[in-house]
């Protein structure tokens, strides 16, 4: 037989033997190509220029060409490992290690390269694709086109060709290294078995545990007002990010094995064949994976934490511009008002208007924020609050002495929480008043420029207010005392009135709560486009990583499901603990990244917007439906090694 011939029939063995490699290389490499051209599409410039897309998309693609080069490297390691006896024989009949290297580099040439072309072909024609999916987020109204890039097809050949090359390094490296008894024993040597479970990993399983937890417990009290400055903040994050990473790590370590370990001994030792198969081969092989799961688990988490904030910000969009703008459009002088009532009037659009004047005045509050003195992540006592009339308030009537908050975001409630009856300090410039505090309601009166950041706004009687406005403190004041607020009585012209809008918005002084929410949807949409793409592409290389190594362990244990057979159980039997294994093998790092994400978001989701559930539960469960077709793979190739073992 001719090299070249040898060289073909190992091709064609490794493609199906490995057909998942080759689909996840021509993945990557599509998904690569794809999202750089993104980067060079003329139609996305003004987007770019707009919202600064561009260094994102730039980071994103350094982030994805370091997720592809780690699972491409990490497979390559398997396979040459699998490959290792192969490479024992050709040395055995007198092949030098430099033809052995020569034949898996052009082995490599054709099945790498070859990947490439397919895989810039497949980007090439799923350009357009995410192209319509960008747009459709950022309501870009535009029509995606086929666009091939030169420079993203440079860009892609000099990336994966550096790339090739590390492999390259790795394989031969490992050739040079391994002496023929090492290369047949390399297989065998992958997985750290153990006989029972020792003291030593009892404590590291209990430590795991409780680190995770520790981790967790700190992160719902992140914002609770426990952690006033700045430093404490940043070590109580240091302190949350290296517990549980580490208690991830000890969890895999000992903590697997241990909690096997008490459901083994619950059964007095007698294991049915679907715990023998399942169980026990999960108490001694995840041990020697820990710090790969661990890296798993960990950018898992992350992945999905991001994309569940940014999903947050985007899903919430609506809502915060509510908050942040109380009405369709925010005017903040009678001239630019008149302007554009004349305008709707002209194309007869509909609308009310409601006038409302304000007063910043500066307030103590400490009687009526829940924890008073004790609470250091606001300064109650010396706060400033917009003061409006209740006579221009519809809906609300303050008696004389009283005085009632309005606009109340999940924001404000987590940094300052209101109690239900106390007494808030009004200064003006020569003179303090205590009024009888009524309660909060939820309703925004003014846009956010009027309300120091999202706090309430005041109302008091008239009488009072009219005084507060004759001794208002200039200091205190802003450049707006005026707001005007016009909302539409049909939401149908609501695009054609801010077209109109925007002719007397030229300098923005003024606000629209249509412009605001797309602005936001612009931001936040581009950015859960970005992290959807990398948590997609590690999806893909981490799923894959995993069902590598059950097609190892499979291997491995095939000598085993042989002698079962042998002593009578059916392929059914057999099966049936497989699928309960990878219910452990993929659910449990599942389950980990999710409760690591979960915990996270719902630290500091309120910073991103005013819905938590939604966006969050929809994004776990597309996570969970993807990540899961990787174990149904894996049963399917125990089937297969199951079919071949008898």
């Amino acid at each position: 037989m001719s090299i070249n011939q040898l060289i073909f029939r190992n091709l064609k063995k490794n493609i199906r033997n490995y057909y998942l490699y080759v689909f996840a290389l021509i993945f990557s490499m599509g998904l690569y190509f794809a999202f750089v051209t993104l980067q060079y599409d003329p139609s996305l410039n003004e987007v770019k220029t707009s919202i600064k897309g561009a260094a994102g998309l730039k980071a994103a693609a350094i982030l994805l060409v370091v997720i592809v080069a780690v699972f491409i490297l990490y497979a390559n390691t398997i396979f040459i490992k699998r490959r290792s006896k192969e490479i024992g024989l050709f040395q055995l009949i007198g092949m030098r290690k430099q033809k052995i290297f020569r034949i898996l580099s052009l082995e490599n040439v054709m099945l790498y390269f070859g990947s490439l072309i397919i895989g810039v072909f497949v980007g090439f024609s799923i350009s357009k694709l995410l192209l319509m999916i960008l747009f459709k987020i950022l309501d870009i109204k535009a029509e995606a086109k086929l666009h091939f890039s030169g420079e993203a097809l440079v860009q892609t050949i000099i990336v994966f060709c550096g790339i090739y090359l590390l492999v390259m390094v790795m394989n031969y490296t490992f050739i040079k290294r391994q002496s023929i008894l090492s290369l047949f024993k390399a297989t065998s040597s992958t997985e750290d078995k153990v006989k029972r479970i020792s003291i030593l990993q009892m404590i590291i399983g209990l430590l795991g545990i409780l680190s995770i937890l520790a981790g967790y417990y700190i992160s719902t009290e992140l914002f609770s007002g426990k952690f006033n400055t700045v430093n404490e903040l940043f070590y109580a994050m240091s302190f949350i990010l290296g517990s549980v990473i580490i208690g991830t790590y000890l969890f895999y370590k000992g903590s697997v094995s241990f909690v096997s370990n008490i459901i083994r001994k619950s059964k007095g030792g007698y294991l049915n064949i679907y715990e023998v198969l399942s169980l026990s081969s999960i108490m001694f092989r995840m041990k020697s994976s820990a710090l790969l799961l661990t890296i798993i688990t960990t950018v898992m988490a992350l992945a999905i934490g991001l994309l569940s904030l940014s999903y947050i910000s985007y899903y919430s969009a609506g809502k915060t511009a509510q908050q942040n703008v109380a009405a369709d459009f925010a005017i903040t002088n009678q001239k630019d008002a008149k302007q554009f009532e004349h305008l709707l009037d002209e194309d007869n659009i509909s609308y009310t208007r409601r006038e409302i004047h304000v007063v910043q005045t500066a307030v103590n509050m400490e009687y009526i924020v829940k924890g008073g003195k004790e609470n250091k992540s606001v300064d109650p006592k010396k706060s400033r609050l917009a003061v409006v009339s209740d006579q221009e308030i519809a809906g609300i009537d303050v008696s004389k002495g009283d005085v009632m908050l309005s606009g109340y975001s999940d924001l404000l409630q987590k940094f300052m929480a209101f109690k239900e009856t106390g007494t808030i300090k009004i200064k003006s410039q020569h003179e303090t008043m205590s009024l009888n505090y009524l309660g909060i309601r939820k309703e925004s009166l003014l846009s956010y420029t009027f309300t120091s950041g999202g706090l309430p706004v005041a109302v008091v009687d008239d009488a009072l207010f009219k005084r507060l406005s004759h001794d208002k403190d200039p200091k205190l004041q802003e450049k707006q005392s005026l707001y005007i607020g016009i909302n539409l009585k049909s939401e149908d012209q609501l695009q054609q009135a801010n077209e109109l809008f925007a002719k007397v918005n030229q300098n923005d002084q003024h606000l629209s709560r249509l412009d605001t929410m797309n602005k936001q949807r612009s931001i936040f949409g581009l950015a859960m486009f970005i992290v959807g793409f990398l948590g997609l592409t590690f999806l893909i290389t981490s799923g894959c990583i995993l069902y590598f190594k059950q097609m190892d362990e499979s291997e491995d244990e095939k000598p085993n499901y042989t002698i079962l057979r042998k002593l009578g159980f059916t392929r059914g039997d057999l099966l049936k603990g497989i699928r309960i294994k990878q219910v452990y093998n993929f659910g449990i790092p599942l389950v980990i990244g999710l409760l690591h994400s979960y915990f996270a978001v719902q630290s500091g989701w309120f910073l991103f917007g005013s819905e938590l559930w939604t966006p969050m539960v929809i994004v776990m469960v597309l996570y969970t439906g993807l990540y899961s077709i990787f174990g149904l793979l894996s049963v399917l190739y125990y089937k297969k090694v199951i079919k071949s073992a008898l």
